[in-house]
């Protein structure tokens, strides 16, 4: 073999997820190549697999990593081969004009275009992968945060608590968040931080119910016991302040619209299909006059948020650790991990993979 081809696990075509074998990324004068240590695949890789992207073809998938710093551009000041750095999920070119206008997840008018590494770019769950950019998008491991820990807050984290910051929570807000998956969870744990009073989470899994309680849930509201707008409309005397679309299908946008009373806010964080239409009855919406706010958007990107998000952890505010459910080791194991993500087993939340 080529000493300048290495391998990596992603889709050869939709619907076809292998091993691929890849030229090594080469480093710009500002850019990083990392070897992955610790790594976790997302819906996000399931569901770009499955097409829902559009059609993509031999590109290697995994946008959640932590990594040693194998090489450095020669402008790269913070870092040196060895470091053990968080690598966001989104890295965007802090040059580029858009991101003067304070949007971190797309550098310029296209869609996620900060959010590289599923969209034009392989990804981390290779031997080597690339970071733009590095000064800016790379965060140092502390000490004193576990891998696992930073590892959630790449996405996870980031993900959820941009739902928070999408629906401007503020205190004693009634809020509701649907979905509570890893991305719902850290949505339910963000509220209760930005100090938010009734928290209802939708959702059945009793693993995640229990961490949503753990993380502030005061409610929780299932599907199986009746229609989730009637439900929350009734716990919330009328509906909730805030409402956080963290998963469900085409159809929870308009149950989201729903149960938000007048003046509130709905934040999407939910990533929907290609082939989805999202549509509501104009009711629902006060015919235009409700002033429900609907919002919505890919998390910011960059190395300061990450490090402000591991500064929630290291004095005790969250603990992200909670999500992982599944531990893999070895850098073969990453194909089971993926199909375990796929399949979305009923004791998965998160799972991670150790690159011994």
């Amino acid at each position: 073999m080529s000493t300048n081809l290495m391998r990596g696990y992603g889709m050869v075509s939709p619907e076809k997820p292998g091993w691929l074998e890849k030229e090594r990324p080469a480093c710009g004068p500002l850019d990083a190549i990392l070897r992955p240590t610790l790594v976790a695949p997302c819906t996000s890789d399931t569901h770009v697999m499955h097409g829902g992207a559009g059609y993509k073809k031999n590109l290697i998938l995994g946008h959640e990593a932590i990594g040693e710093v194998v090489e450095v551009g020669p402008l790269v000041t913070r870092f040196k081969p060895g470091d053990v750095v968080v690598v966001p999920c989104s890295t965007p070119d802090w040059m580029a004009p858009n991101i003067q206008l304070g949007k971190s997840n797309a550098h310029d008018y296209d869609l996620m275009t900060s959010f590289k590494f599923l969209t034009f770019k392989d990804g981390v769950f290779a031997e080597l992968f690339h970071v733009n950019q590095a000064d800016a998008n790379l965060a140092l491991l502390p000490p004193d945060v576990s891998p696992e820990a930073a590892l959630m807050t790449v996405d996870m984290m980031s993900t959820g608590f941009h739902g928070v910051e999408l629906a401007d929570i503020g205190f004693g807000d009634k809020v509701c968040v649907i979905g509570i998956g890893p991305v719902g969870l850290m949505a339910v744990a963000g509220a209760a931080i930005r100090g938010a009073g009734q928290i209802i989470a939708i959702g059945t899994r009793p693993n995640c119910v229990k961490i949503a309680k753990e993380y502030g849930a005061t409610d929780i509201v299932s599907y199986k016991e009746g229609d989730i707008v009637q439900q929350v409309i009734a716990l919330t005397g009328g509906g909730a302040d805030k409402v956080i679309i963290a998963g469900g299908n085409q159809e929870t946008f308009g149950q989201a619209v729903a149960m938000t009373r007048a003046m509130g806010t709905i934040a999407n964080i939910n990533f929907f299909d290609l082939k989805d239409t999202l549509s509501m009855p104009a009711w629902h919406w006060g015919l235009g006059m409700s002033n429900k706010d609907i919002r919505c958007g890919f998390c910011p990107g960059g190395a300061v948020r990450i490090q402000r998000l591991m500064e929630l952890i290291r004095h005790g505010r969250v603990d992200p650790g909670k999500l992982i459910t599944h531990r893999f080791h070895g850098f073969d194991q990453i194909d089971e991990a993926f199909h375990l993500m796929d399949r979305k087993d009923p004791d998965l939340i998160k799972p991670v993979i150790y690159i011994d």
